[in-house]
């Protein structure tokens, strides 16, 4: 999962020699590449944090304004921009076409989601501005004096950043929008952690005694600050706990409406959510298949908890004993695959052949997550794990992940696309993103490594289709509980009863492998986040799809490197319009 931004919701330098095409120069381009630069400006000024995510400097300091009057203040230069890209010329090529398309995405999105009210509503356990107050500094710059006043900026006016978005969740209170009572929960439990000695914002401060760049007087203040944050994490977790907890309704259902039209934000294309449904428990069917026929070769049980039992506890598969030597081993993997796989299906950047792998601060949901490259490239690429405690890391179920979230998944994926100047805008380049492609590429390059070989021990291979199999029950799972479906009478588990979250849990268990504590992490994360879940898969099939026909069309002209990177081109756009420039 790439960490996700406002804008494209949620959420360098150059490569350029290689990509000429005949705009040599910015004075023959459409006006839409110049409009663009001022409009990325723009939303960067507008949601700050975001632009910390995908690294634009100038903004570090800043939180933007989430109260109800920030929100319509930012609905006006919204639209405003929007009747500035509507009075465009039309394009003269394809490129032209797709950057005033990108732009126009970039802006009607937000609004449409402010018309929605989605701000009144936007809590939820893993992509909503909490987990932002969490977690943003641990990706901001700590390398110059400059940078640490911005956290202590940052740091100090957190509390008043918190009670703006309190006040719009409030508002939406008010007006009778809230969300599930599932979703408060986690967050309440969140703003525990965040306030306790555990919390990420103390890990600032102790990354600020060690910095070279920090003297005594802004120590200080970055301790003063740190300790007002955890005050107001505080005060936001009883405020949900004795206010907002009382509003949040049962039921984790949206419904049929809602759910297609947040599916379709995240997928740039409209689909048949049955036939989507009816095809997932395909996909489940054959998965599971074929992870009990791998399952014969690891134990003499041959079932799939029998697999399970000793890939998580017998040190043949690969345990490593703590994280420091888990970051090492999937270090190690990620460098290895970019230096085997360079030249014969990707061409790599320079600028991007670092890409470093991080443990996620505490409190937060499990899983691992990608953060793109700085701008500039000062900022490498992240890989981060989040884990429950400290305990011993099974690897099986982590090499599939590991290239789904570096290389070549989503750090080939955001850096190809960062580099591409002389073709895309910048808005384009740094600041698009739907999950449809962006996640359907990352799951593809799962794929890919496997039609390569890189599975050829049975207990990673069996993390792949682990992978598979937690992506194939996202489908079925996150359509089923929020259309209120019933799992199909023929499926050994549970079958013929209605969906729910305990049986989501079991499904994630069971089919997928993941322990307890991750399997209620990702149930809970499809309950407050409709239509994002199902991404991963529907854009890996979208991607599949379009190869084989590629193949049939070119035959032997066909070119698997060529292929990719007409995909990288194009980057993490709507599925339409990916589907339109792919076979056009």
């Amino acid at each position: 999962m790439r960490l996700h931004h406002n804008g494209v919701r949620r959420h360098r330098l150059v490569w350029a020699e290689t990509m000429h095409d005949d705009r040599t120069t910015q004075e023959n381009r459409h006006p839409v590449y110049a409009l663009s630069d001022e409009l990325l400006d723009g939303l960067a000024e507008l949601y700050p944090v975001a632009a910390t995510a995908v690294g634009i400097k100038g903004h570090d300091h800043d939180w933007g304004d989430l109260s109800p009057r920030g929100v319509d203040n930012a609905q006006r230069t919204l639209r405003a921009w929007l009747r500035r890209v509507e009075a465009l010329p039309p394009g003269n090529d394809e490129w032209d076409t797709l950057a005033i398309m990108v732009a126009t995405d970039a802006l009607e999105i937000p609004i449409r989601e402010i018309d929605e009210g989605k701000h009144f509503r936007d809590l939820n356990s893993i992509a909503s501005p909490f987990q932002e107050f969490r977690e943003i500094f641990e990706h901001m710059p700590k390398d110059s004096v400059e940078a640490w006043e911005n956290i202590a900026s940052r740091l100090v006016s957190l509390p008043e950043a918190l009670s703006f978005y309190q006040e719009t969740l409030d508002a939406g209170r008010n007006r009778g929008v809230t969300v599930a009572l599932r979703q408060v929960e986690s967050v309440m439990e969140q703003a525990r952690v965040s306030a306790s000695d555990d919390s990420p914002t103390l890990r600032v401060v102790e990354q600020a005694r060690a910095a070279d760049h920090v003297d005594p007087e802004l120590l200080a203040r970055i301790q003063g600050a740190a300790t007002a944050g955890l005050e107001a994490f505080a005060a936001f977790g009883e405020w949900l706990a004795t206010t907002y907890r009382r509003a949040a309704t049962a039921d984790d259902a949206v419904g049929e409406e809602r759910y297609l039209s947040e599916s379709r934000q995240f997928l740039g294309t409209t689909i048949d959510l049955f036939e989507t449904y009816a095809w997932g428990w395909q996909q489940v069917d054959e998965l599971r298949s074929r992870m009990e026929s791998l399952a014969t070769t690891i134990t003499e049980e041959g079932t799939l908890a029998a697999a399970l039992h000793s890939l998580n506890n017998d040190a043949k598969w690969g345990i490593a004993p703590d994280h420091a030597s888990f970051v090492t081993e999937m270090q190690r993997r990620l460098d290895d695959a970019l230096a085997r796989l360079d030249g014969a299906y990707f061409d790599v950047p320079e600028s991007i052949r670092t890409v470093d792998v991080k443990i996620a601060p505490p409190g937060g949901s499990l899983g691992a997550y990608y953060v793109g490259p700085s701008e500039d490239f000062s900022r490498p690429g992240s890989v981060w794990w989040s884990f429950s405690g400290e305990a011993a890391v099974p690897l099986w179920a982590e090499v599939t992940t590991a290239y789904h979230e570096g290389f070549p998944g989503h750090h080939l994926q955001v850096g190809m696309q960062s580099s591409f100047m002389e073709r895309l805008s910048r808005i384009h380049r740094l600041w698009t993103w739907l999950p449809g492609m962006g996640e359907g590429w990352a799951l593809y390059a799962e794929t890919l490594m496997d039609e390569l070989g890189y599975f050829d021990e049975p207990g990673i291979e069996f993390g792949y289709l682990a992978s598979q199999m937690l992506r194939a029950s996202r489908v079925v799972i996150d359509i089923g509980i929020h259309l209120r479906l019933t799992i199909p009478d023929d499926q050994p588990l549970l079958g013929g009863q209605p969906w729910s979250f305990d049986a989501a849990v079991q499904y994630l268990e069971h089919y997928a492998g993941l322990d307890t504590d991750y399997a209620q992490s990702e149930a809970t994360r499809y309950s407050g986040w409709p239509g994002q879940a199902i991404a991963y898969k529907v854009g890996e099939r979208v991607i599949l799809e379009l190869r084989d026909e590629l193949q049939r069309r070119d035959g032997e002209d066909f070119d698997l490197k060529a292929f990719h990177h007409r995909l990288l081109e194009i980057g993490p756009v709507g599925i339409d319009t990916v589907r339109s420039l792919m076979l056009g």
